[in-house]
């Protein structure tokens, strides 16, 4: 078992305020390299590992398995802290074998808007329906003219969450391309579409 002394005890910080503290300790240049690690699987050190995955990473120094949770907390931390040299990073992340580190960078993709829309259009099949809505809504930040009929597909998904975020990217794709067309109304729970059929 792990002994955490004051230094690298964790705590209930937020991410936002651990990972800014990491930076001040070590530089944005060096969290960027190790959070870039950490997506790839590597050992980034497990005081990095507390500071961006705070409580939850006490559990996996004293034993727990890791499964994706440091590939995921890798990714978030570019939610934080960027530079350019993350995008390899992020591009892998998306096609990662765990669903959570493939939304978790959709997520960064879109905060940083990453002008690589064809590997963001490839998550809109994704089996995972949160991962299809963190496509959506990142297609509405970094998409353009030729993913519009992408995310018109999406208004016919059988999970709410991906129509709703489908609708609100070609709401800001509408607002960025004049020659979008409106988009139907949002589908909702108590308005079925005819792929949602009520029995």
């Amino acid at each position: 078992m792990t002994t955490h002394s004051p230094k690298n005890q964790p705590n209930d910080d937020s991410p936002a305020e651990r990972i800014a503290k990491v930076v001040e300790q070590l530089g944005e240049d060096e969290v960027i390299a190790r959070a870039t690690a950490l997506i790839a699987g590597l050992n980034a050190g497990e005081e990095f590992l507390l500071a961006v995955g705070g409580r939850h990473a006490q559990g996996i120094l004293d034993g727990a398995p890791p499964l994706y949770w440091p590939e995921v907390w890798g990714a978030r931390t570019f939610l934080y802290v960027w530079n350019d040299s993350a995008i390899p990073a992020v591009l892998a992340g998306l096609g990662n074998q765990a669903w959570r580190v493939r939304e978790m960078s959709a997520k960064v993709v879109a905060r940083r808007e990453l002008a690589y829309p064809a590997e963001v259009v490839a998550l809109v099949t994704d089996e995972v329906a949160r991962v299809r809505a963190q496509a959506a809504r990142a297609l509405g930040e970094i998409g353009g003219s030729d993913e519009v009929d992408v995310l018109r597909s999406l208004l016919k998904d059988p999970e709410i969450e991906v129509r709703r975020e489908a609708g609100g990217a070609l709401k800001k794709l509408r607002a960025k391309l004049p020659a979008v067309e409106d988009a139907p109304a949002q589908p909702t729970e108590a308005q079925p579409t005819e792929a949602e059929p009520t029995v």
